[in-house]
């Protein structure tokens, strides 16, 4: 995009919000960088830059503006479209990789020497990994600072800086501002041991849909939908947390409790993952809204999401538990307070109802035997926890999707459905398609199409690459959208 640049100076003279976190401008004349709806005067064309990344921009010695704050733009949804190598690689540094594993760790995980993954990273973004992940660091420094009343030494370590004299750099270089300056300018208020966060996303937005498919699906112990708060435990990297999202006037607010402060960039990552917060309805309806069979329901719910997870594996565990199940929240709430973990104390104040960790899938393949399902789908469950716990079967957000989908394929039990529906939710695959889905298939009778193979495959090739929307709109047009709990699927996953 940042190749055209009369689009891109355009949309920043209109101050198009549809474009933040697709690409940045910098300022020459100031040194300043932007998102491109900025309300500050447009810049002369001369002094024009555009770059496809923060970390860019930041590379090029720009600072973000204190007035639209670019670095808390949403992210680019190019990341979650593209199932290459660099898609993966941005999706991992999000999470914090690099910071946990150093760059050799982000290399290991994508089968890339560090210098290729480097360049080809670079050449994409504008940046390499290190320059990314310092990008995220500052944006996780400037969150605990603004939000919390942790002494700036803490905030320093948590957001992963190895020394306070780089953790100061990085800031004044970053925010051209000391750490001490946006600790007196904070925006947010918290309740004491939580961090209050604002989530920003592309409107439209149907938060409420979104929250309702969520809420309609909730494990007891695990996660708890009242009063508009959706709320679930979290296992993050280095400790467990608990998270609060509900909607508020043009944004997300997310409140976390962390047992370990430096998990709040991968908290707040998943968080977004959950919710397809970096989604770019526009182009979504784009699409999906001139289709003739498709427009009329795109039009009825603008902004719509995909529901993702916050975990891959957990969504793979519920789904094949969930197997033809009308009861399948109960059954996996069965599973979670068997072999679950036991929320730590530190976070069971104003907990509410809950009370575990999804189990992991080490303890999974212990207490599966116990539950009470069919002989064949408790094999199923045991042979994909076995996959995920050996590494057999990776389902991270750096997963190669093709791959995953082959191995959970390769297991018995398991079939289209399952593995499509995995790559759907729980590997943000915005392409991804169910035509076995009971669900689908009655939307489109009723709409008065036909629901062969053939004449489904044909509709659904109109709808690349955005058929996991389309799913959502076709489950939505049925008024009570059916879930995994309600659908039976393929014969080889039929085992009741």
């Amino acid at each position: 995009m940042i190749e055209d640049f009369e689009l891109c100076y355009r949309a920043v003279r209109s101050r198009d919000a549809r474009f933040d976190g697709w690409f940045f401008v910098a300022a020459t004349s100031t040194g300043i960088y932007c998102r491109p709806s900025c309300p500050a005067v447009t810049p002369k064309r001369a002094n024009v830059r555009f770059y496809p990344s923060a970390a860019a921009a930041q590379s090029g010695g720009f600072r973000a503006c204190k007035r639209c704050r670019p670095d808390a733009s949403p992210g680019s949804p190019e990341w979650n479209v593209r199932a290459d190598v660099v898609g993966r690689a941005m999706r991992l540094v999000a999470d914090g990789v690099v910071d946990r594993e150093g760059v050799g760790g982000l290399s290991r995980r994508l089968g890339y020497t560090e210098r290729h993954l480097n360049r080809l990273i670079s050449v994409e973004v504008g940046a390499g990994p290190l320059a990314l992940a310092r990008a995220r660091r500052a944006h996780t420094a400037r969150l605990l600072i603004e939000t919390t009343g942790l002494p700036i030494s803490e905030v320093a370590f948590a957001a992963g800086f190895s020394s306070i004299r780089q953790f100061n750099d990085t800031v004044r270089a970053v925010f051209g501002a000391t750490p001490t300056e946006l600790r007196r300018a904070r925006r947010e208020e918290a309740a004491p041991g939580s961090i209050s966060l604002r989530l920003p996303f592309r409107a439209p937005f149907d938060g409420g849909g979104l929250l309702g498919f969520l809420g309609a699906r909730t494990v007891p112990g695990v996660e708890e939908f009242e009063g508009g708060t959706f709320r679930r435990t979290l296992r993050l990297p280095h400790g467990a947390a608990v998270a609060g999202i509900s909607l508020s006037d043009g944004h997300v607010r997310c409140s976390l409790r962390l047992e370990d402060l430096r998990d709040l960039g991968a908290a707040v990552h998943r968080c977004r993952r959950l919710l397809d917060l970096d989604a770019d309805p526009v182009a979504v309806s784009g699409l999906l809204g001139e289709d003739a069979i498709l427009g009329p329901l795109v039009r009825r719910s603008p902004g719509m999401r995909v529901p993702g997870s916050v975990d891959g594996a957990e969504l793979a565990v519920r789904a094949v538990l969930g197997q033809q199940d009308s009861v399948s929240p109960a059954l996996v709430g069965g599973l979670v307070s068997r072999c679950g973990q036991r929320l730590p104390e530190a976070l069971t104040e104003d907990a509410g109802g809950l009370t575990h960790l999804f189990p992991e899938p080490a303890a999974v393949v212990e207490c599966a035997e116990s539950l009470a399902v069919p002989a064949p789908r408790r094999k199923a469950l045991r042979d994909l926890a076995r996959a995920l716990a050996e590494g057999e079967i990776l389902l991270d957000p750096g997963a190669d999707r093709e791959e995953a989908e082959r191995r959970l394929l390769a297991i018995e039990g398991i079939g289209s459905w399952t593995a499509l529906y995995v790559a759907m939710r729980g590997l943000g695959d915005p392409d991804a398609f169910l035509p076995t889905d009971l669900g689908v298939r009655r939307a489109l009778r009723r709409l008065g199409c036909a629901t062969d193979p053939a004449g489904v495959a044909a509709l659904a090739g109109r709808w690349r690459p955005w058929r996991a929307y389309a799913v959502r709109h076709l489950w939505a047009s049925l008024g009570d959208e059916p879930g995994i709990d309600e659908l039976p699927r393929t014969k080889r996953e039929v085992v009741a």
